[in-house]
């Protein structure tokens, strides 16, 4: 992370903020320029801290750490961060799946959802059956030998509610 920077100025100098007694004290003026040359990158941090926060302007070495705190695909990398807080937004719907599908393995995805909603137009009619919910996932890639089915189906339970099944289908894309 922040180590000593060789020849950062502090913005603030403890040695100007003594009183007057001390301005000319060779001994604690340069007790007090030690301390400023390990103060400084704490004190630029501190005046900078909104841009570590910023995947486009985060230092590279504390992008891991921010990409860790928002549970991105990729932590060491700017768009993945930057995409992680709007794709948990989505996560387990439909859209969610089908983008990080797309994101991860490429081509095109379909996905099957039978719902689970049911009516009747008949007040005090019996309930329906329930019938398990199935998520039917077909992913089609222009390479479907490369893509292996467990990481996709890894992919998918990571993605979607705990109580659903799922089937995994990988084609070749159509010409």
């Amino acid at each position: 992370m922040r180590a000593s920077v060789p020849g950062l100025p502090s913005r603030y100098p403890l040695g100007e903020q003594l009183p007057g007694l001390y301005a000319g004290d060779r001994l604690a003026q340069h007790f007090t320029a030690g301390l400023d040359e390990v103060l400084a990158p704490v004190l630029s941090v501190l005046d900078n801290l909104h841009a570590y926060f910023d995947p486009a302007l985060a230092p590279v070495d504390f992008l891991p750490l921010l990409g860790f705190w928002v549970a991105a695909d990729r932590p060491s990398e700017r768009e993945p961060v930057a995409r992680a807080v709007a794709r948990h937004r989505r996560r387990g719907t439909r859209s969610g799946l089908a983008e990080r599908l797309r994101s991860e393995f490429g081509g095109e995805v379909d996905i099957a959802d039978p719902g689970g909603v049911s009516w009747s137009e008949t007040a005090g009619s019996a309930l329906p059956a329930l019938a398990a919910p199935m998520l039917s996932i077909r992913l089609r890639v222009p390479d479907p030998a490369a893509v292996r089915r467990h990481d996709v189906e890894h992919v998918v339970a990571e993605s979607c509610p705990a109580h659903v099944p799922f089937t995994v289908e990988i084609g070749g894309l159509s010409a």
